[in-house]
């Protein structure tokens, strides 16, 4: 039946979902946040000059020998000849050329007339099939028109294309190197080829119910997913996966130990891996929701679809996992059979080993570990990041060519023009106000040129200047002299008696400095909420306040290493010109969340082994007992990461390297030395402010009489635990119903006073679920097991209104006040 279950519901979701290609949204997740000035002043470009919706490609032409500026001429006419007749593409809106504009001689040819650009509005979606064939159609035709000359295209038209291209392909290599390489571990760790099959089979089936649900919330507009989400998708589910498909087929076969009947021994199996692997499914869920309160929709728009699929995968491993190797009953051990697969549950001997090497030696091994981690950390020193799209092409496109044309011929800064914005309350068509701010312009720090016209608004009130810097745009002084500019003009605006005016800066390099803004603004936040996350859950899974702030130190410490080796090695050895602007951060929220996974997998280990033996065993015992199951999983991570770094991207490839890297120091430094040293160094005050038992003999855990026995003043625990079992089921499903209705009824007729009331109404009852759950925990002395499931599974749907209140605001389905740009720039 839960075979039957996981079939029926892939089947129906895939009938009804949309491809999921066919609803990513690319564009978005290279934008700044949109109350961003750049994003105001892209805005106010396109309502106030008209057609400036196209995306303009750039046909760069050079010309090569003596009459090279004669070729380059004769290139350019024939091309911008091609582009105006009937034939051309239909989402061709013109073309902007010497020939055609002789006024723009000096912005389109160079110095020495070597070289010229044209310009070929386009108009269309660029993530559309049809733009991208226009774009190639308009490819071919300028290399059939440019004669000798060299030609190339580029420009926002050129750079979306050929961003699609790098990534078209790429995802089926990583499907399949990823299910390869997956499949050679597995069978290496299980020495059975069904055994091995049952993870794979578990993540497909995850995968697809993932991707299916996904594509609808983006349909719907509920999410966005962009292609690397989809790419990072695919390797966490299968390292995710195949991580908790490992720890509980090892309980499973530690559990035929003592118990011969499989369906009891799989019930104990899922019984002793709940705490664990609920607990790490947890915090990567919540931790791919922190990212919720980024305002960057690079990371906003980052962590939703990925917990989605982590959710998911849980369910999964919980369920098909455990009716799947029952179902293939004795053979899913073949061909070593049940005997052997049992008996490797007890550990290999090198982990016997390395307990005894950490019993022996805490404090050198403490030592050792942590001088290491911070060489690795040394690397920082040369941390830079790198905000140009292109340079992360790992493969070489038609853009970046055009590109280096450009910078070659032109200057560095032509291949990203920003656009200075002024707005007045006043007209300024005739005010000679306009011609000193563009003097002032042409004088400001790194200002190259300034356009020979500025361009009017259609109200008259606006006026705007093309102004080229001598930097390269994507530098971190570009970036930094884009607030230079701002102050410039704005008191250019006021010394020629432009009074109240607003400026704002346009393209790229201002896009670009926002979105380095609220990055840096939202790591930090993003990095203490993540943290928080982390020690909330330790908190909980171990009823301890001293051992959350030593696992952390230790994520933290091994967070800062795998960043230094990164940028070591991709920037020194392999010469990338940064890091990408959002790796830092994935890094973290990914190194962290999963990284915790091994820590939760011995420290659980090590508080059930506390049952039996003292502590300084029962670390010993934990480590010995998880440390073929927990190095393999993090094995098997670390190589579903790896395969990232075989996409064209350098986003993709850091963060790729980075995850395989740290992971591996977790898993085999981190984990089975660091945190077993400090255990040991802590003794009994390991788990502060709990104790240990009397390890004498096997303690089990005891409630309150009152709580148990007949008679006794209290309610029984049984009925306590229904009663909140039932309370909190019941407010789950109404609050999740409420949530439909207010989607497919209310929105967008809600009033900003109803959605008030309902967000005050949700608060409430998120207070109400939290001191119920307190409450619980004290009268149940913290021994809560299913009653936590149920708490966050009641708390849920309050918090997922939240979100959703913030999603009607921002797609605007839920008014709100005209207040994303300032009043004078109102019309």
């Amino acid at each position: 039946m839960v075979v039957a279950f996981w079939v029926l519901i892939a089947g129906l979701l895939a009938g009804v979902a949309p491809a999921l290609e066919s609803v990513e949204d690319n564009a978005s997740a290279n934008l700044p946040p949109s109350a961003s000035d750049s994003m105001k002043a892209r805005d106010l470009i396109r309502a106030q000059l008209p057609g400036q919706d196209a995306t303009p490609a750039i046909i760069v032409v050079r010309g090569k020998g003596a009459d090279a500026a004669a070729s380059t001429g004769q290139a350019v006419a024939r091309i911008t000849s091609a582009l105006s007749e009937s034939g051309r593409p239909e989402q061709v809106a013109g073309v902007i050329s010497a020939v055609t504009a002789p006024d723009a001689t000096a912005e389109l040819v160079s110095r020495d007339r070597s070289a010229q650009l044209v310009i070929v509005p386009m108009t269309g979606i660029p993530s559309d099939e049809s733009f991208q064939n226009a774009v190639d159609q308009v490819r071919v035709l300028a290399s059939d028109r440019a004669g000798p000359a060299e030609v190339a295209v580029t420009g926002p038209a050129g750079i979306a294309t050929d961003t699609v291209k790098v990534f078209s392909g790429g995802d089926k290599v990583l499907l399949l190197a990823t299910i390869v390489l997956v499949l050679v571990i597995l069978l290496t760790i299980y020495r059975s080829p069904l055994m091995a099959l049952v993870p794979l089979i578990a993540v497909g089936v995850a995968m697809r119910v993932s991707e299916t649900v996904g594509a609808l919330l983006a349909d719907a507009g509920v999410i966005t997913v962009s292609s690397q989400t989809a790419s990072i998708m695919t390797v966490l589910l299968f390292g995710v996966g195949t991580d908790y498909a490992l720890i509980i087929t090892a309980r499973y076969r530690e559990a035929l130990l003592d118990e011969p009947d499989r369906p009891a021994a799989m019930q104990t199996a899922v019984h002793r891996s709940a705490e664990s692997v609920l607990a790490s499914a947890s915090t990567i869920v919540l931790a791919m929701f922190a990212l919720l309160v980024a305002t960057s929709p690079a990371l906003r728009g980052f962590g939703p679809y990925l917990a989605l699929g982590v959710a998911v995968m849980a369910l999964v491993a919980f369920t098909l996992i455990p009716a799947l190797v029952l179902l293939l009953g004795r053979s899913v051990f073949w061909p070593a059979g049940v005997a052997k697969a049992a008996e490797r549950s007890r550990g290999a001997g090198v982990w016997h080993r390395i307990a005894e090497l950490v019993a022996r030696a805490p404090v050198r091994v403490t030592a050792t570990v942590v001088a290491l981690l911070v060489v690795m950390s040394a690397g920082l020193l040369g941390y830079q990041e790198s905000f140009n799209t292109l340079s992360g092409f790992r493969t070489a496109t038609e853009s970046a060519r055009g590109q280096h044309l450009i910078q070659q011929e032109f200057g560095p800064g032509e291949i990203a023009p920003s656009t200075v914005i002024v707005r007045s309350r006043d007209d300024l068509r005739s005010d000679p106000a306009t011609a000193d701010i563009a003097a002032a312009l042409a004088g400001a720090g790194h200002v190259s040129r300034v356009g020979a016209q500025p361009r009017y608004g259609t109200d008259g009130r606006t006026v705007f200047y093309d102004v080229v810097l001598d930097l390269d745009p994507y530098s971190s002084e570009a970036l930094d002299a884009i607030a230079a500019l701002k102050r410039a003009t704005r008191a250019a605006a006021e010394a020629a008696g432009v009074q109240d005016a607003t400026v704002l800066i346009g393209g790229q390099t201002a896009q670009n400095a926002d979105i380095r803004s609220a990055l840096d603004r939202d790591t930090t936040l993003i990095v203490l909420l993540v943290l928080a996350i982390v020690a909330a859950v330790l908190v909980l899974l171990l009823r301890s306040l001293l051992a959350p702030l030593y696992l952390v130190a230790t994520l933290v410490l091994s967070f800062l290493a795998t960043l230094g080796v990164t940028t070591f090695f991709t920037l020194t050895v392999l010469g990338d010109e940064g890091i990408g602007n959002r790796v830092t951060a994935y890094i973290f929220v990914f190194l962290v969340a999963l990284g915790v996974d091994y820590n939760i997998f011995i420290m659980s280990r090590f508080k059930q082994e506390l049952r039996t033996l003292p502590p300084a065993k029962a670390i010993s015992a934990a480590l010995t007992r998880t440390g073929g199951v927990v190095s393999s999983a993090g094995l098997i991570l670390a190589a579903t990461f790896a395969v990232l770094m075989t996409q064209p991207i350098r986003e993709l490839f850091q963060f790729g390297f980075a995850m395989a890297f740290g992971i591996l120091l977790d898993t085999f430094l981190v984990r089975p030395l660091l945190v077993p040293a400090i255990v040991h160094l802590l003794g009994d005050r390991a788990l502060w402010p709990a104790r240990p038992e009397n390890p004498t003999e096997p303690s089990t855990p005891v409630l309150d009489p009152s709580l148990t026995q007949p008679g006794t003043t209290g309610m029984p625990t049984g009925r306590l635990l229904r009663a909140f079992t039932w309370i909190a089921v019941i407010e789950a499903c109404t609050w999740a119903g409420l949530l439909t209705g207010m989607y497919f009824k209310y929105i967008p007729k809600t009033t900003e006073i109803g959605v008030r009331i309902f967000g005050t109404l949700h608060g409430a009852a998120f207070i109400a679920y939290v001191l119920l759950t307190v409450m619980v925990a004290i009268r149940l002395k913290w021994r809560l097991g299913r009653t936590t499931l149920f708490a966050l599974l009641a708390a849920i749907p309050p918090f997922m209104t939240v979100a959703f209140e913030l999603w009607a605001r921002r797609t605007g389905r839920l008014p709100r006040p005209a207040t994303d740009l300032p009043a004078q720039l109102a019309p």
